[in-house]
């Protein structure tokens, strides 16, 4: 991910913010849990992350969460084309009596399970359990607002409004020094300064300045003068508030010794049945879904959600240096020397249906065609045999580095047209591939108008209307414009408007024509 973007990694994620509820749901016979789901998921997505939080309408209260609701809450913080279009996040909130507050995340790229504890504290929040998620990668900076609200719904207490903004400030302060420092220094930084000038109430700007600079080199962890003025500034306010370090410690604890590597997996929540973090559905999610959990401090590294390095770049993906499954230094000739090896199930499934796409569509294979397409498609172009060749491979690396890592790389700009960020991801990259309102950012010129003057403009345009189409079937989604390759058309999914959660059905009516795609 690229560095100083933080304020744009809010607009996938900021999405679990609760306001207005959409549409207004009865009690429920658990009203000490409460589900947030993203208004702009479509039913089977919406009923996927209920199915991965084990949860169903008699067992807690649905909330649904708009992009208006997002931007109520997120406006004084990020710029509103910033913000973005979209609510796709999802939460599951649990308040507790005792044990501190735990938290698991899933699908989340950027923030951690320990960012979020050490923030909800600083809400006011004591004990709780969280779960936040969502269908597909999201950067996750944003959920810390709606489960805030979800936490106040659950529990029936209202927090301090000083305190919501505070945490929201430490959110972004963290994620910021996670751009320079990576994400567990900047959490140990930022926790242990705040234990230290809560447990000691030092409130004097120059003595927590001096615990700042103390525990950022006692960690080994260089900071700019602004980074430290800025956290500063931050542990300062924290420091007129009038917390109880004894109500605290226990979470703030667990976090630092998460990010420092002292933790080891906590046994307390592991055989209570009722756990919301640690009862979850993984399968639900399917393959490749990182995850990250307070109380099982190994989990991210086994699921690929671990720190990356001081410089922020993420690590290689299957062993390739490419990101697009084959070795760099090798020239691809032929789609067999693609290594999808370190691809899970799921997206190898997709990246098969992909080659035998681009066989039917560019080498005029109408059998492969109709299998992926069904019997009414038809082979509208033709291509020579090279040139056929050479396209499937330029579109299934675009594809496989994607399915690869490059939804954890992707940030929102505002033009988005699908909810799906592969989606997205995609029609970019094809656009540049057939020569489509190419804009010059110093890509290779290799990866721009690949068909050059061997193919018109006519037939490079219903190419990749054809190849746009493929992929929008393969992830549920459709284009209600698909005559234009402007970017301007506006999508709707497949599914009804209609969501229905459990046995009970709620008439959700999604205004999927009032925001810009």
């Amino acid at each position: 991910m690229k560095k100083g973007k933080l304020l744009a990694t809010l607009l996938c994620s900021a999405s679990m913010v609760m306001g207005s509820m959409v549409p207004t749901v009865p009690a429920m016979a658990d009203a000490m849990k409460v589900v947030t789901l993203g208004a702009d998921l479509s039913d089977e997505q919406k009923n996927t992350m209920l199915k991965y939080f084990k949860v169903d309408s008699s067992q807690a209260q649905i909330i649904y969460v708009t992009n208006q609701d997002e931007r109520d809450h997120l406006s004084s913080y990020v710029p509103l084309e910033q913000i973005g279009t979209r609510t796709v996040s999802c939460a599951y909130v649990k308040p507790t009596t005792s044990g501190g507050i735990k938290v698991r995340t899933a699908n989340l790229n950027w923030v951690t399970c320990n960012m979020i504890a050490s923030s909800l504290s600083t809400s006011g929040v004591t004990n709780c359990e969280v779960v936040a998620a969502c269908p597909f990668e999201v950067s996750g900076t944003g959920a810390l607002t709606g489960i805030q609200m979800a936490y106040e719904t659950a529990s029936g207490q209202k927090l301090d409004e000083t305190k919501k903004k505070l945490a929201t400030e430490e959110m972004v302060v963290t994620g910021n020094l996670a751009d320079s420092v990576g994400k567990n220094d900047a959490t140990t930084v930022i926790n242990q300064a705040k234990m230290q000038v809560i447990a000691d109430n030092v409130q004097n700007a120059d003595d927590i300045y001096n615990i700042v600079v103390n525990i950022s080199n006692n960690n080994n962890v260089t900071l700019t003068d602004d980074e430290i003025n800025t956290i500063v500034n931050l542990l300062q306010q924290i420091s007129q508030q009038d917390y109880d370090y004894s109500e605290m410690q226990e979470t703030l604890e667990r976090v630092n010794d998460n990010v420092t590597g002292q933790a080891e997996e906590s046994s307390d929540s592991s055989d209570d049945e009722d756990s919301i973090v640690d009862n979850v559905d993984q399968s639900a999610l399917g393959d490749n879904v990182i995850e990250s959990s307070t109380e099982d401090p190994g989990l991210a590294e086994e699921t690929g959600a671990a720190d990356e390095s001081a410089d922020g770049d993420i690590s290689e993906v299957g062993g390739t240096d490419t990101g697009d499954g084959s070795d760099s230094s090798e020239e691809i000739t032929d789609i067999s020397q693609l290594n999808t090896d370190f691809l899970g199930d799921d997206a190898k499934a997709k990246f098969e249906k992909a080659k035998t796409f681009c066989q039917g569509e560019y080498s005029g294979d109408e059998d492969a065609l109709y299998e992926v397409m069904g019997d009414d498609a038809a082979v509208t172009v033709t291509l020579d045999s090279d040139t056929a060749n050479k396209l499937s491979i330029k579109v299934l690396q675009k594809y496989l580095g994607i399915l690869g890592n490059g939804a954890v790389s992707y940030q929102e700009d505002g033009t988005e047209k699908y909810i799906t960020p592969e989606l997205n991801m995609l029609d970019k990259e094809m656009k540049k591939l057939f020569g489509i309102d190419v804009i010059d950012d110093g890509e290779s010129s290799e990866d721009i108008d690949v068909l050059g003057d061997a193919v018109s403009s006519d037939d490079k345009d219903t190419l990749y209307k054809d190849t746009m189409k493929f992929f929008e079937k393969l992830y549920g989604e459709s284009s209600e414009s698909s005559d234009s390759a402007d970017g301007s058309e506006n999508v709707t999914t497949d599914e009804s408007a209609t969501d229905e959660v459990g046995d009970e059905s709620y008439d959700e009516t999604i205004d999927e024509e009032s925001y810009e795609e």
